[in-house]
């Protein structure tokens, strides 16, 4: 971890946020080629990628046709957001904690909160309740959390029988403890931490919605910012602000301010400039290539983990933010319909 998050001095409430941020980014960084390969497809390979774009643009396929082979390879762009990378976040945190065997179970847990909408048919008001795994979304809060706290169980159990059991059931014993705990910690993700991530979503949900019916659009960025850095961006965007949007923008307008709060693309490039120019010297050579894939193709998950490693940076997330929704109010701005992704280019598109 401390390869791309180097650790902060001290013994001050500064210090600890610091170190549990650059902990959380630990769990991230190193799987960052995972994301950037995520990006690349998505951006690419979606129906409103970069190559259907173009192909309806040169006229190679119908206004709202895809090429074949794009179709066929954003088959991958699901599975990847929905399963592996929570997973390999899992993962990684649980070796941080304990090893091999630490990353093991870390990884069987997380498949408890990716699945435990599905198991336990959650859904609020605005959104239904997942029928069928290709309904899932991904659940990184989750996988955060969980990944290293079964890893911690697992070393706490292995602490109580160290040095106890007779030679030859060293390996059996680990094996079954492995799988005990793994199964345990899923079990856990299912019932518990999944309906409590499910919950914080909601509350994050129900703050943003009060805030746009009080018309206090810029502070919305208190909770959006906020939110998306512990990859609620999906709720916060597709839960709540596309519905409300999609009404107005069926009004005498035809546009909405709303579904640019969520995919603005602008805070994202600043704070990765920042971290390029003056970041740990360890990971600024990932940042040209998080720049690209989050500002041309609009995955803003890549500059998500460059927050939790430096948590003052999320001051910069909320201004950038709160500035460019202030400005979109002024300039009474609006899309046609969600920027999806939101890049740039998606912007010009329905704009």
């Amino acid at each position: 971890m401390s390869d791309y998050t180097p650790v902060a001095a001290g013994t001050g409430a500064r210090a600890r946020i610091q170190r549990g941020g650059a902990f959380l980014a630990g769990m991230i960084m190193p799987n960052l080629g995972a994301f950037i390969a995520w990006g690349l497809v998505t951006a690419l390979f979606i129906p409103n990628g970069w190559i259907n774009e173009i192909a309806r643009a040169t006229g190679a396929v119908a206004k709202d046709g895809v090429v074949p082979f794009a179709g066929q390879a954003s088959t991958i762009v699901g599975p990847i957001i929905v399963f592996l990378l929570p997973i390999l976040i899992g993962y990684t945190g649980g070796r941080t904690v304990h090893g091999q065997r630490g990353a093991v179970v870390g990884a069987i847990a997380t498949i408890g909160v990716i699945v435990s909408p599905l198991a336990l048919a959650l859904h609020t008001s605005t959104t239904a309740a997942p029928k069928s795994i290709a309904d899932l979304g991904p659940q990184f809060l989750g996988a955060l959390i969980i990944g290293p706290l079964a890893a911690l169980l697992l070393k706490w159990i292995d602490s109580l029988i160290d040095g106890k059991l007779r030679g030859g059931f060293e390996m059996l014993v680990d094996n079954f403890t492995s799988g005990i705990v793994g199964g345990f910690s899923a079990l856990v993700g299912v019932f518990a931490l999944g309906p409590a991530v499910f919950w914080l979503t909601t509350v994050f949900a129900t703050f943003v919605d009060g805030l746009i019916n009080a018309r206090l659009l810029p502070l919305a960025s208190i909770i959006i910012e906020p939110a998306k850095i512990l990859f609620l961006n999906n709720a916060i965007g597709n839960g709540v602000l596309v519905p409300l949007a999609a009404k107005q923008a069926a009004g005498p307008d035809g546009k909405s301010i709303l579904f640019m709060l969520e995919s603005n693309p602008g805070p994202g490039p600043g704070i990765l400039v920042a971290m390029m120019l003056f970041g740990p010297i360890a990971i600024r050579a990932t940042v040209p290539a998080a720049i690209v894939v989050q500002f041309l193709g609009g995955i803003h998950e890549i500059y998500f983990p460059y927050v939790l490693m430096k948590p003052i940076l999320l001051i910069a997330a909320i201004a950038g933010g709160a500035s460019g929704v202030l400005m979109f109010s002024l300039f009474n701005d609006g899309l046609l319909a969600p920027a999806s992704p939101g890049s740039i280019f998606a912007y010009i598109l329905v704009a």
